[in-house]
């Protein structure tokens, strides 16, 4: 039901025209004066303003004057009613922005035709915006090319969401609704046994997109996904990227290398976890760790020693007395959390 704003003064005119309007399946805010219509249409928000000119507090210039100026209700259709009108009158209020003047005594069909068109001509300019709107996102898909194009749609038409260090962006199990790219900060995905542990699968980076699962398929997320840094994230929702590479086939084959890869890199990850040292599984891991997280060379990197030792695939407690090795050797230096990189060529030639 469409709802009307009634500002006037004359209480026999504003319980006779409400009665009116509700038996015609309208829902009627009334007011008895400006001030206090001012205060309904902000709180309400009406899909139509019917507004007597002369009234206490303020009068109906003052009104729409002051609506015209706020931003959730300068659109809002405005129809003056009064006794009083001339020239000056209806210029004025046109001048104002008001939509209509509706003279009184007025019948109930002038009263209904006036408000059916103001709304007929919001309906109209609405669809027209929508339409606009969507064949302007149509043109932009259309024109993807590159996966680089598609990360550009991402930040150009994608909501951002902010997420703190710790927060979970999307737990294992969950409906697999949104795909995920990485604005900016760090994002780990795990699954946990049974005991609750985690093993961390992958760490993503600004400029990687996550959260990709089948799109023929009804798939959960196979794993959580958590910020470990302060994190601004753009999420599209998946039925919409397919629309985007079902249209965009380049963008498709370049998504498909660029998954490729990913796997690929998974797959080094779980050799070195099965053959390499203990002692070369902690020196890669701090290097992937600092390839994600640290920008600037020889900055220090936060995280947490249980994530470290996840990734490396061995205990905490193994991880810590490595490194504290690789500390005593000059390789790094530790300040309580921070793990900062102090000879690079060494940390990699470690075996």
């Amino acid at each position: 039901m469409k709802k009307i704003l009634l500002i006037e003064d004359d209480l026999f005119v504003r319980e006779n025209t409400a009665e009116l309007l509700e038996l015609a399946n309208y829902t009627v805010i009334t007011a008895s004066n400006g001030k206090i219509g001012v205060a309904e249409a902000k709180k309400h928000l009406p899909d139509i303003i019917i507004c007597d000119i002369m009234m206490p507090e303020l009068n109906g210039y003052g009104v729409l004057q002051i609506l015209s100026k706020e931003e959730d209700t300068k659109h809002i259709p405005f129809i003056f009613i009064s006794a009083k009108i001339s020239r000056e009158d209806i210029r004025k209020g046109m001048n104002l922005g008001a939509d209509d003047y509706i003279t009184k005594p007025f019948d109930e069909s002038e009263l209904f035709s006036a408000i059916e068109s103001r709304l007929a001509k919001v309906a109209i300019l609405k669809d027209s915006t929508i339409k606009e709107n969507t064949t302007t996102k149509t043109t932009i898909v259309d024109q993807l090319k590159t996966l680089d194009h598609l990360k550009n749609y991402f930040i150009e038409t994608v909501e951002e969401y902010s997420f703190n260090p710790g927060e979970i962006i999307y737990h294992e199990g969950g409906n697999s609704n949104f795909v995920y790219l990485i604005h900016s900060g760090v994002v780990k995905t795990y699954k946990s046994d049974l005991q609750g542990k985690e093993l961390i699968t992958a760490l993503h980076k600004e400029d990687d997109f996550f959260g990709i699962t089948s799109f023929s398929h009804n798939i959960p997320y196979q794993e959580t996904a958590t910020a470990i840094e302060n994190t601004k994230i753009l999420r599209l929702a998946k039925k919409e990227l397919k629309n985007i590479l079902l249209n965009n086939h380049e963008v498709t084959l370049q998504l498909i290398d660029h998954l490729s890869d990913s796997v690929t890199e998974i797959k080094e990850n779980l050799i070195e976890m099965a053959y390499s040292s203990v002692r070369k599984k902690t020196a890669n891991t701090i290097l992937q760790f600092t390839e994600k997280i640290s920008s600037i060379q020889g900055e220090s990197i936060h995280i947490s020693r249980s994530d470290l030792a996840s990734i490396a695939g061995i205990a905490t407690e193994t991880f810590i007395r490595t490194i504290s090795d690789f500390k005593r050797e000059g390789i790094i230096d530790l300040e309580g959390r921070n793990i900062k990189i102090l000879n690079m060529d060494k940390l990699k030639k470690v075996n």
